[in-house]
């Protein structure tokens, strides 16, 4: 029997960056890839962007909505981040995890915290950084889906996010896509080998053991 069906938790792996630093870009490759890893969709007030779709890319709701959800603790994270609010469903994340399914977090360093906080065993904390400030600026003025003041509020705010860089697991630069992409597949790769998810381990070593040669 192959490893891959045999009994295993999933890994919880959080990726966060500077708004423009390209964690979306790398996230969606690592999907694209791995067909066992899927996205936990979060839920957002913020107005749908072009491009987007309703239950892919976020469940948009109006603030009434979020808060009564707040209020039920249906969420493992919930922040205000440039005045809107994004939290992360979570009933779907404990059954996938608890089916050995691995679910992908692309958000802020705010709610990287909190699910670690949450999840202590099953996260994994990624933080991307940017080449520079300027080269962030850049990319955020190409991608064309931002105001101008919008863009000098994110850049204002890229500093602040970069400090909390040294609470997470694994940090790397993003100034070359594909190294940064094989970076962060390498590190999937390696948490999904760890012995504690892999709860066929104990069994299959004690069968080997038992094994007459």
């Amino acid at each position: 029997m192959s490893n891959e069906r045999m009994p295993r938790r999933g890994v919880l792996l959080i990726v966060a960056s500077p708004s423009g630093a390209g964690k979306t870009s790398l996230c969606r490759r690592l999907m694209a890839d791995h067909a066992g890893l899927e996205l936990s969709v979060s839920m957002t007030t913020r107005p749908i962007r072009p491009g987007e779709q309703a239950g892919r890319d976020y469940h948009f709701v109006d603030r009434e909505e979020f808060q009564r959800l707040v209020e039920a603790d249906a969420f493992l994270e919930w922040a205000n981040v440039h005045g809107n609010l994004y939290g992360s469903p979570r009933a779907p994340v404990d059954r996938a995890l608890a089916e050995g399914r691995d679910v992908l977090f692309d958000i802020d360093w705010q709610g990287a915290r909190e699910v670690a906080r949450r999840c202590k065993e099953d996260a994994v904390r990624v933080f991307i950084l940017p080449p520079s400030l300027e080269e962030l600026r850049r990319r955020l003025v190409t991608r064309s889906q931002d105001a101008e003041e919008v863009i000098d509020r994110r850049i204002r705010n890229a500093k602040g996010e970069i400090e909390h860089a040294d609470e997470f697991d694994y940090v790397f630069v993003n100034d070359d896509f594909d190294r940064s992409y094989a970076e962060l597949a390498h590190i999937y790769h390696a948490e999904r080998s760890r012995r504690f998810r892999n709860v066929w381990v104990r069994a299959y070593q004690q069968a080997l053991l038992n094994e007459k040669v």
